[in-house]
């Protein structure tokens, strides 16, 4: 996923004075936010994907992927560089050349960023996975790969048909509901608290937790959004030190718990790792799936042949969600910048330099899918999507993602076979993440 580059790489962010907290938001959200819509009036290529993308469907979007692809493999914009070629993009992310977040170095800005952040980052901080860089990365990914493995989410297949067929007795059939509120957003939930060892009891509380600190994986926050975001993190942190606390106490059966005891060469990761890790995988796992829940249901809804065709071909089930995947992807786009000058596709991309690479517009990619806007649910190489990233930023729950929305839509389906959406659809407003607010249906 990629984010604002300030508010995701920190797991909370203390409100500190209105003053700092002004200067925060000024610099990562408001600033980027002017020059995107400045470029974006321009006729800015990688301006008008980022104020356009938001509230709209993903397939309003597919001129835009076209028109960075017919200017070559690598886009060239005023103030960036943006790819929806896939080949471009697979190079970028798994090249040493680029990282993620931002670099900071010196500027007339510098000294007023550090201190707006001084209070910020305390001694145990830490960023997650997401913006960490070898060796770091290395070391962290290898203590977090070895708990989170596809064996162990395989072994979550059972509980989590469990939780979907707990939800859907819940349900009134009689009578019309929110999917999302009630059900995408309720399975990834009660699947990823369990993961973190959390009590039926908080679940609630995380889900508050979730929901409220979701936008900081967004561009351009408003200020009143901004302020709920630092505030909803600071109660999480808050939160997870007595978490953390309870699980070394009462360790159980779920993988945070052996997280917590996971060593390598007799070091593991300290509280603010710990927590990092906590916050990435409720915001991996929570986010991801209930987009890739909701978007499904949507293009199913738009799509029937395609939802007959799986009922005709159960097995195809795996396949379609990587097909949703690819042609409606929980994640727009992600963003890198050079270490180094660099050369991809034959231009030189100087240090420094921010690239935005497409991952729906690569999911799009003629070169690699044909017919790449048609939403077949058989396609042969759906699995060849990129909404998972690549390289050493590969998902970490990839294969949990998977899992939840297969079985998550399967149980759906099975139980409610002339389920049908109503009047009333909402799409999210965020710009990076795509899914849906609202998805009122008829059960039966």
């Amino acid at each position: 996923m990629t984010a604002s580059t300030s508010t995701v790489a920190r797991t909370a962010t203390p409100r500190g004075s209105i003053l700092k907290q002004r200067v925060r938001w000024g610099l990562d959200h408001a600033l980027p936010r002017t020059v995107m819509s400045y470029a974006a009036r321009k006729g800015d290529l990688p301006g008008r994907l980022i104020v356009e993308s938001g509230n709209v469907e993903t397939a309003d979007l597919v001129d835009l992927f076209d028109a960075a692809r017919a200017d070559g493999p690598l886009h060239r914009g005023r103030f960036s560089f943006t790819t929806a070629s896939q080949v471009t993009v697979k190079e970028i992310l798994t090249s040493p050349d680029f990282r993620t977040g931002i670099v900071r170095a010196g500027g007339p800005l510098a000294g007023l960023r550090e201190w707006a952040d001084i209070d910020i980052l305390g001694p145990l901080s830490a960023p997650s996975l997401l913006v960490t860089e070898p060796p770091d990365h290395t070391r962290y990914r290898k203590l977090v790969t070895r708990v989170f493995t596809v064996r162990a989410v395989e072994q979550l297949r059972g509980r989590t048909e469990q939780i979907a067929n707990d939800l859907l007795d819940k349900l009134d059939p009689s009578s019309p509901v929110d999917l999302v509120e009630n059900y995408c957003a309720r399975l990834p939930l009660t699947v990823i608290t369990e993961i973190l060892g959390v009590e039926a009891s908080d679940q609630e509380r995380v889900l508050t937790f979730g929901t409220a600190a979701a936008p900081s994986l967004d561009l351009g926050l408003s200020w009143h959004t901004f302020v709920g975001v630092e505030a909803a993190l600071q109660d999480f942190d808050a939160w997870l030190t007595d978490h953390m606390d309870h699980l070394r106490a009462h360790p159980g059966d779920n993988l945070m718990s052996k997280l917590v005891a996971a060593t390598e060469d007799g070091v593991g990761l300290n509280d603010a790792e710990l927590k990092a890790t906590a916050g990435l995988v409720l915001a991996a796992g929570f986010e991801t799936t209930v987009n890739l829940l909701g978007n499904a249901i949507a293009l199913f809804d738009k799509h029937p042949d395609q939802l007959a065709r799986l009922r005709a071909e159960p097995g195809l089930w795996s396949n379609a969600v990587d097909e949703v995947l690819r042609i409606d992807p929980p994640v727009l786009l992600t963003g890198r910048m050079a270490v180094r000058d660099t050369t991809v596709a034959g231009m030189r991309v100087p240090e420094g330099a921010i690239v935005s690479t497409l991952l729906a517009g690569a999911n799009r990619d003629p070169e690699v899918f044909t017919d790449p806007n048609a939403f077949d649910v058989a396609r042969p190489n759906a699995a060849e999507h990129m909404s998972f990233s690549a390289g050493r930023h590969y998902c970490l729950g990839a294969s949990l993602a998977r899992m939840e929305g297969e079985v998550g839509l399967r149980v759906l389906y099975d139980r409610f076979p002339g389920l049908a959406l109503q009047p009333g659809a909402e799409r999210r407003p965020t710009r990076i993440l795509r899914g849906y607010d609202k998805l009122p249906a008829r059960l039966s």
